[in-house]
């Protein structure tokens, strides 16, 4: 993978910690701030999948998935009996 070199300004006591974090890790400061970079891009990546989820499912379900809900219980509940299973789902 190519690399990058890039310049970025941050508050000096912020870089302190970073520069101990670094060391106490056992990582260049380069290793670190990319650590860091890619660590936030996975948070947001994952926030804005859970956000568009959350948006996706806010209306509750719709009378088809209802529908599939219910035989996709029943079809349980039988597996459930056939196998001896005592666990029941309370309606």
């Amino acid at each position: 993978m190519a690399k990058v070199k890039t310049a970025i300004s941050i508050d000096e006591e912020l870089f302190r910690k970073a520069e101990e974090h670094a060391g106490k890790s056992g990582v260049s400061r380069s290793e670190f701030y990319a650590r860091a970079v890619a660590k936030f891009v996975r948070d947001e990546e994952s926030r804005e999948i859970t956000e568009r989820l959350n948006e996706s499912y806010a209306d509750g379900l719709d009378e088809d998935e209802k529908e599939m809900l219910d035989r996709m219980w029943k079809y349980h509940v039988r597996l459930l009996d056939e196998t001896g299973n005592e666990w029941r789902h309370k309606e």
